[in-house]
């Protein structure tokens, strides 16, 4: 057992991740209500010896945090819109020998009602498959045991993968801000 498995078993979680150890992959990752999300799911995808990217607004990279999140994956959003985050992630799933990137639907941790939907085009553009995590803190587990295939049609695999984290009945860190 590594140190992070360690630590999550001495909180009182547990871990449950059965996916393929795919070489390229999404990770959607909801639902995301609060900061201590990042550092569960770090810890559980390390307690099981893997590491993912991910995703955090641009305001958090300034120096020094700049360093310590880009060595451990982190692509810094810029808050702008039409900016050309997607072609690139495209571009880096289509050029790298490996790549797993976690991303969070939800885009902020407030409650929202529309889920973005960038990581279900990436995915599909790259041909890569989005593993589904659950952050449930009433049970305190962490789950990534499911595949899910895009279609190429955004709205339907949209209400599925929403369709599926309803289903799963996981409450977040505050369960007012999850909109399933």
């Amino acid at each position: 057992m590594n140190l992070s498995a360690r630590i999550l078993r001495w909180m009182g979680w547990r871990v449950n991740i059965t996916v393929p150890n795919y070489r390229k992959c999404i990770i959607c990752v909801a639902p995301h209500t609060s900061n201590w999300d990042f550092i569960l799911g770090k810890l559980a995808y390390a307690s099981v010896n893997r590491h993912a990217g991910f995703l955090m607004k641009q305001t958090w990279f300034f120096p020094p945090l700049s360093r310590i999140f880009r060595a451990m994956g982190g692509i810094p959003v810029p808050r702008v819109h039409g900016s050309a985050l997607t072609r690139e992630l495209i571009n880096r799933f289509n050029t790298a020998d490996h790549m797993q990137l976690a991303i969070t639907p939800e885009g902020t941790r407030s409650r929202v009602e529309q889920w973005r939907t960038g990581f279900l085009r990436i995915a599909h553009a790259a041909r890569v498959p989005v593993a589904l995590g659950v952050i449930d803190y009433a049970n305190k587990t962490i789950t990534v045991s499911e595949t899910f295939l895009t279609t190429g049609d955004v709205d339907a695999d949209m209400q599925k993968i929403r369709d599926y984290y309803r289903a799963t009945g996981a409450q977040g860190k505050n369960p007012e801000n999850f909109n399933p």
